[in-house]
């Protein structure tokens, strides 16, 4: 399926592509949510999913909540930039919300793990890599059950998924170790802020400047 794009102006730069991904417990929802709080110009995706609203949680504001075979055919319409079955349940990314926020110019962060995150390299290789980690496995354990949320068999059950997803820390290009969380989140501001230095992006800003300083 193609990608939408907006048609070239002078001045003008596509959004970045951000993915997150970090073991479950490592504080990733939260870290992206305070950075979405004082960040202009940036959003987080809503993936789709299967599994049931927990408490709080609204449709269309944390998850788009969806049957199984509704899910399903949306895989088989090519409706998903990305999309795996986890403990059960489908997640999925919508292809034509990312490509249209990314064509009017703003950045789109992607909350996934990282299977997900090799889909979504296919269609944007320039895509931005930052995984989080935590501080120790002894951290992480206290963290899941501090939530309260699952039974102790899927705290373990995710313990083990935890050791696969932290494998694949190399596929990244950055890494925040989230010990404390205004440490990292002062380190996810300066990756956000650094990347939007980038020369290739400050160039294209920036034409009439430069032609204008170097003339």
């Amino acid at each position: 399926m193609s990608t939408p794009h907006a048609s070239p102006r002078e001045g003008f730069v596509p959004g970045t592509l951000f993915i997150v991904s970090a073991p479950s417990g490592a504080g990733k929802t939260s870290l992206v949510r305070a950075l979405l709080a004082d960040n202009a110009g940036v959003s987080v995706s809503v993936s789709f999913t299967t599994r049931a609203p927990r408490a709080g949680e609204r449709d269309g504001v944390d998850y788009h909540f969806v049957e199984r075979d509704r899910f399903l055919a949306m895989i088989g319409e090519g409706e998903f930039l990305e999309h795996a079955e986890v403990f059960n349940n489908y997640y999925g990314t919508g292809r034509m919300e990312v490509a249209s926020r990314l064509a009017q110019g703003s950045d789109v962060i992607l909350e996934i793990d990282w299977q997900g995150a090799q889909q979504v390299r296919q269609a944007f290789p320039e895509a931005v890599g930052i995984f989080i980690l935590p501080p120790s496995r002894e951290v992480l354990r206290e963290r899941l059950n501090g939530r309260g949320k699952d039974s102790q068999d899927v705290i373990e059950r995710r313990l083990q998924a935890a050791v696969e997803e932290i494998s694949h820390y190399s596929e990244y290009d950055f890494i925040v170790i989230n010990d404390h969380f205004d440490a990292a989140l002062t380190d996810l501001r300066a990756i956000l802020r650094a990347e939007r230095l980038r020369l290739s992006l400050q160039a294209e800003r920036h034409q009439t400047l430069l032609q204008g300083l170097l003339k």
